[in-house]
């Protein structure tokens, strides 16, 4: 059988019948190295695509009217012919675009000095992510994440000139962080590190993104020909921080959820795991008990007076800072499995009604130790753990699918029930961890996985942590 590499050499010879190759008998290492080499030639393709696009685009220009590119072959927009041409969607016609017009300080920079024009104006950081989609390092949709992310931090307003050039090179160094990060991050995760990267370079526009999503929520109800009723909703990130516990508790035991230690917490999980209901379906009777609940509430009283379980992480360096000209606090504020941050004011409101817990952190970022006094963590060190870990330190699942590790197993290593030896898993990866018999082992304030590769020699695997709150707390530190 010829390797994949010399197939994927010829697929693009449009002149020769197209026709998958036979893969059941390859070695596990192919497949991988196969999946990777494709990933890096569709790079390449996506980069070309980008490149085509923006033409497009330029061609298809307003002002040319009905001589424009797009407009001559019946359609309205550059997008519009895109989406004609590849069958993709007009959003991803829309992020061709914007990626191609990253590339104006390299491969597009050509196209526009051959007609005789000046390359526009592109900041360093946004020629930063071109290059690498030039360079097939970055994906278009990867590209775009970074694109409008750092766009909103550039956007910021600032009072003189020696600022404007503070934040342009700091926006050059979050570009270029950003795109090292890539290639070992997948898109969401990439997201999350760049809205951080956006709110630590522009924290003043937090309050005002907050109230952007705030402004995009909404529940739609559409009664159907079939008798259904569809039940469509955006919620913002408190709403979510709200809804999304209280769902995932009811649906935890299907999901691979935390086991349980109480005999009835683990007759009810497995109940629910025999349950013919779907996990959809169980997750949906849940909502609908919830609104019949609080419709029987006595009318003098207002459902939901008493706030439910939500926790929201805030350091006290921002909590404490000193308020600007309109009267608010700049800084950062997270609910817990949220990765957008809200306002200080969010933050204030919410600990008027529900008061405050604080958690101190030492100069490692641990807290919390018991020693071997006690064998399970307790309900304040998994608070501490989640305020930490932000969720699974090896796939990011939030912390309300997570269980307690010892990274120093009780028994075998004599592990002692300290936050600093207790990493947040997912039942999936706490039971992968165990099975696998791999390993975490901590270096200061940072956690690693060990396992041994495809030969048998251990490598060490870093495992951030995905607490947005954490980092602000080192960041501020």
């Amino acid at each position: 059988m010829p390797s994949l590499t010399a197939y994927l050499a010829v697929v693009g010879d449009l002149g020769a019948p197209f026709a998958l190759p036979q893969v059941a008998g390859m070695r596990d290492g192919e497949l991988i190295d196969g999946q990777r080499a494709i990933a890096e030639v569709r790079r390449r393709l996506d980069a070309l695509a980008a490149q085509l696009a923006a033409e497009i685009a330029h061609r298809s220009r307003r002002e040319l009217g009905h001589d424009g590119l797009a407009q001559s072959r019946g359609q309205r927009t550059a997008e519009g012919l895109i989406s004609a041409l590849t069958g993709g969607s007009a959003r991803q016609a829309r992020t061709l675009v914007k990626t191609g017009e990253l590339l104006g300080g390299s491969a597009a920079a050509a196209g526009e000095a051959a007609r005789g024009g000046a390359a526009a104006s592109v900041p360093r950081w946004a020629s930063i992510v071109g290059e690498a989609v030039a360079r097939a390092a970055l994906s278009p949709e990867a590209a775009d994440v970074v694109r409008v992310r750092l766009s909103a931090a550039g956007a910021a307003s600032v009072e003189s000139h020696e600022s404007r050039v503070a934040i342009e090179a700091a926006l050059a160094a979050a570009a270029e962080r950003l795109v090292a990060l890539a290639s070992t991050l997948t898109l969401e995760q990439l997201a999350v590190r760049a809205s951080r990267v956006r709110d630590d370079l522009d924290a003043a526009g937090i309050a005002r993104r907050e109230h952007e999503l705030h402004d995009r929520r909404f529940l739609r109800v559409t009664r159907q020909l079939d008798g259904m009723t569809r039940v469509s909703a955006l919620l913002d990130p408190e709403s979510a921080a709200i809804v999304v516990p209280v769902l995932d508790a009811v649906t935890s035991p299907r999901r691979g959820g935390p086991r349980f230690v109480d005999p009835g917490d683990v007759q009810r999980a497995d109940e629910l795991v025999r349950e013919e209901r779907t996990t959809e379906q169980l997750a949906l009777d849940a909502l609908v008990e919830l609104v019949q609940l609080g419709a029987r509430v006595d009318g003098q009283h207002l459902p939901g007076a008493r706030p439910p379980a939500v926790r929201l992480l805030v350091t006290k360096t921002d909590l404490e800072a000193p308020a600007g000209p309109a009267g608010h606090r700049v800084g950062a504020a997270y609910f817990e499995g949220q990765h957008e941050p809200v306002s200080i004011s969010t933050a204030e409101r919410y600990i008027c009604s529900t008061g405050a817990v604080p958690i101190l952190f030492d100069s490692e970022g641990q807290v919390l130790n018991l020693g071997r006094t006690q064998r399970l963590f307790t309900a304040a060190q998994r608070t501490a753990m989640a305020a930490r870990d932000g969720g699974c330190r090896m796939c990011g699942r939030p912390p309300s699918w997570c269980e307690a590790h010892h990274i120093d197993h009780w028994d075998e290593h004599r592990g002692r029930t300290d936050v600093e030896s207790g990493v947040l898993l997912c039942r999936f990866c706490h039971l992968l961890l165990h099975n696998r018999r791999w390993r975490i082992v901590r270096h200061g304030a940072d956690y690693e996985l060990q396992r041994p590769d495809e030969h048998g020699v251990v490598r060490g695997t870093p495992l951030p942590a995905h607490s947005p709150a954490a980092d602000r707390l080192r960041a501020s530190a």
